[in-house]
């Protein structure tokens, strides 16, 4: 049967004393003197003094009930009064000894003001593994104790040996807070107990070793930047000491330079390691002057420099029709890309994944259209920086993606340093002369290019040399090419192709007024109220003394003519001012070079001869005139078969063989003696001969040759056609549409014949042009030559 003591109650407000714990407490709260007197009362012969003093041999005792959130606990703790007396600072305490659990019984009366109650000894109960745990939990105190050097403590705890005292160890517990030590405290069975103290103090030992483990790595870190700080300052001062010996100075402090740049963070983790790794290069070795090369080209790209577009959509189509006569579709396309620009700027729109709004546009065309000044001009019109990167010859990869760092003298690419000269990461690069890239055992540079030009990959760019990644997602590309042929069909999937395909007369005129005229006077020392010329002078280098697509033969003739006239001042042959018309230019130029051929007199033209055809063609100086002439072999000759001159590719002998095909099966159907043929032979040849010539759109022009010689009716001189041919007669369709009208307007035709699904083709094609021409469509071989042949009544000369 438990014992019952009648002892006053002292409430400890959120902190809990165990068994065997001794704690003072402070004597000014009232609860705890009056618990503390009122136990005194109650104890016969207790001595009172003053003093620090030690009791009799019967102590007072009182009951420390824990009082948690207003509410007291279940059980307490019987503590006995081991001293009163005055702690430093004079205040008055009271030392007290848990000595053993209590349960918290029903209140009673007793002497002084403190509370009274009935308290009843709490038996333990133990088990098997009371002590093991005990020794167990014994050896995890005495590691928390050496983890905090609590070294005097450790002897301590080492003397204590029942299984109930070392768990109420856990009391002195700092890390335990108040709800699990009154658990601990009500927990009767030693074993339980022992298991959650065990438990709960694993767990801040697991803490501890976490933070002595951070500790010790941040004490490691500091210590290891400290010293890296001092050796820094005395590589410093030694450098400065041997560049004084040296008489050189070099105060270039590169990680100030990378620290203090706006860099992308990967860059400058990447430029921070290379600072780090010249900071521990020997001056005599080679590699520093590598990384110095390294860190100043990363420096002095332009990461976070842009310039703002212009919106001003009116103000610059006035730039580019100010710059560029023509051009319509270049034109028309800048200004719909700054149009999207500045709708997406209203509405407050970024990139989409990472990728800015850039263009990639190939600008395709024969030589002197603009192509490359067009470039300047776009740059001009958007706000934007310009620079020009030359293709033309280049054969290694690395001239694009650029050289590794591995190689001597290695440097970034084209596409790099063209972002670098330009100062600004969205400025406008021209290509220039893509079509003329070359491919050799150091790479192939188009195949680089497919990065660089595709708008899907080109916002991670990776130059070989930086070895970082360049957004080249808000760059403004163009492209420039003569032949597309020569372009690989990948990279030009992904350019947008925008084709140039020549000026008209009207538009030369226009360009040699208002640009060529005043670049050239300027360059001759001349003035505009010096010498001027007419539009008729103009339209007449045009189309006799110069004959092309683009202006830069009528820039050379313009030039000529002002020198001319330069020297006769010179020489006081003339005086200025002076105005050169159309008649005069003979007297600068000489005769005209390009007479139309339908201007001769009709004895001398091409096709008063039964079998010339003229068709058109397109070359890599645009569009041009094609002569085709047949003959027929005297029978008596012996000779026979087919022969084809004037270096002729594949399609166009298959076209050929394909004409004659169709004349033989359908000649009774076009009144053709196509019986004859079995024993002559025929000759198809196409002047200019040292020229390559091939392509499928010759067919109908090699038709209308062979009708002509086996009828014996002329071709109109007037007329010239394209088209393919099919062996059944129909008329296919053809490319090049455009820049064969443009030539046959510029060789004097009248008359063009073109395929009838070439018909939409049309809208492209200048209104000042389908005004001078008779354009007519159509769907098969008779038509063709209903329009081409002359009439069968009109006498004319016998084919050879």
């Amino acid at each position: 049967m438990s014992d019952t003591r009648l002892l006053p109650v002292l409430p400890l407000d959120d902190d809990v004393v165990l068994p065997g714990m001794v704690v003072p407490l402070d004597l000014t709260d009232t609860e705890t003197r009056a618990a503390v007197e009122s136990a005194q009362a109650g104890t016969p012969s207790q001595a009172s003094f003053p003093g620090i003093r030690s009791t009799g041999a019967t102590k007072a005792e009182v009951l420390i009930v824990p009082r948690v959130h207003g509410e007291y606990a279940e059980y307490g703790t019987v503590a006995t009064v081991e001293r009163i007396g005055r702690v430093p600072g004079g205040k008055a305490a009271v030392l007290l000894r848990g000595t053993a659990r209590a349960l918290v019984g029903r209140m009673a009366d007793g002497p002084g003001a403190a509370r009274w109650v009935h308290a009843e000894d709490a038996p333990e109960t133990t088990g098997d593994q009371t002590a093991k745990l005990a020794a167990e939990y014994k050896a995890v105190v005495i590691s928390i104790l050496q983890q905090r050097g609590g070294w005097q403590l450790i002897d301590a705890v080492q003397q204590v040996e029942d299984p109930s005292a070392v768990a109420d160890l856990s009391g002195n517990a700092p890390y335990l807070d108040t709800d699990r030590k009154v658990e601990l405290l009500t927990t009767l069975d030693v074993t339980a107990r022992l298991e959650k103290a065990l438990e709960w103090s694993k767990e801040h030992l697991a803490e501890l070793e976490v933070t002595d483990t951070i500790r010790k790595d941040v004490s490691e870190g500091m210590e290891k930047q400290q010293k890296e700080f001092l050796l820094r300052r005395q590589l410093e001062a030694i450098r400065k000491e041997l560049g004084e010996l040296d008489g050189s100075t070099d105060d270039t402090d590169y990680r100030a330079r990378v620290e203090g740049a706006e860099l992308p963070d990967a860059v400058k983790k990447a430029a921070l390691a290379e600072v780090d790794k010249l900071d521990r290069t020997s001056e005599q070795s080679p590699e520093g002057g590598w990384i110095r090369t390294w860190l100043d080209t990363v420096l002095e790209l332009p990461w976070n420099e842009r310039t703002e577009d212009v919106y001003d959509i009116a103000a610059a189509r006035a730039v580019l029709d100010a710059d560029h006569a023509g051009l319509d579709d270049v034109k028309e396309r800048i200004i719909e890309y700054l149009a999207v620009r500045k709708r997406r700027a209203e509405s407050g729109l970024g990139p989409v994944g990472g990728r800015r709004s850039g263009a990639v546009l190939a600008l395709a065309g024969p030589p002197g259209v603009g192509k490359t000044s067009l470039g300047e001009s776009v740059a001009k019109a958007m706000g934007r920086k310009f620079v020009r990167v030359a293709l033309g010859g280049i054969r290694d990869e690395a001239e694009i993606r650029g050289h590794r760092r591995t190689y001597v003298g290695a440097l970034p690419g084209r596409i790099v340093r063209a972002i670098k000269e330009a100062g600004s990461m969205n400025p406008v690069v021209l290509l220039d002369e893509i079509d003329k890239i070359g491919a050799d055992y150091r790479g192939d540079p188009t195949a680089a290019l497919l990065e660089v030009l595709d708008p899907e990959q080109n916002h991670t760019f990776r130059d070989h040399y930086l070895e970082v990644e360049l957004d080249l997602s808000d760059v403004v590309f163009l492209a420039t090419a003569n032949a597309l042929e020569t372009i690989p069909g990948p990279l030009l999937d992904r350019m947008e192709l925008v084709t140039l395909d020549g000026y008209t007369e009207h538009e030369k005129v226009t360009i040699a007024r208002d640009h060529l005229l005043p670049r050239e006077l300027e360059r001759a020392g001349l003035s505009t109220d010096d010498v001027a010329l007419t539009d008729a002078a103009f339209s007449r280098i045009a189309a006799e003394y110069t004959r092309e697509a683009g202006v830069r033969a009528a820039n050379r003739t313009i030039a000529k003519v002002l020198r001319k006239i330069a020297t006769k001042v010179a020489l006081d042959q003339v005086s200025l001012p002076l105005t050169i018309d159309d008649a005069d230019l003979e007297t600068y130029l000489g005769r005209p070079r390009h007479l139309p051929e339908s201007s001769l007199p009709a004895s001398t033209q091409r096709t008063a001869t039964p079998g010339v055809a003229t068709g058109l063609a397109v070359t890599g100086a645009g569009g041009d005139v094609l002569y085709i002439e047949a003959s027929l072999a005297d029978q008596e000759s012996g000779a026979s078969g087919l022969q084809l001159t004037g270096q002729l590719g594949d399609v166009m002998k298959e076209s050929v063989q394909i004409a004659l095909s169709y004349l033989r099966s359908h000649g009774a159907e076009l009144e053709l003696p196509v019986g004859d043929l079995k024993n002559r032979g025929i000759h198809v040849h196409v002047p200019a001969g040292a020229v390559p010539k091939d392509g499928p759109s010759a067919g109908v022009t090699m038709t209308t040759a062979l009708a002509s010689l086996l009828s014996g009716r002329v071709v109109k001189a007037d007329v010239a056609m394209t088209g393919e041919v099919s062996l059944t007669g129909r008329v296919l369709p053809i490319g090049g549409v455009k820049q064969k009208l443009l030539a046959a307007h510029r060789a004097g035709m009248k008359t063009v014949i073109i395929p009838q699904r070439n018909e939409p083709d049309l809208d492209d094609v200048p209104a000042e042009v389908l005004s001078q021409l008779d354009v007519h469509a159509v769907a098969n071989v008779r038509e063709v030559l209903d329009l081409a042949l002359t009439p069968a009544s009109t006498p004319v000369a016998q084919a050879a």
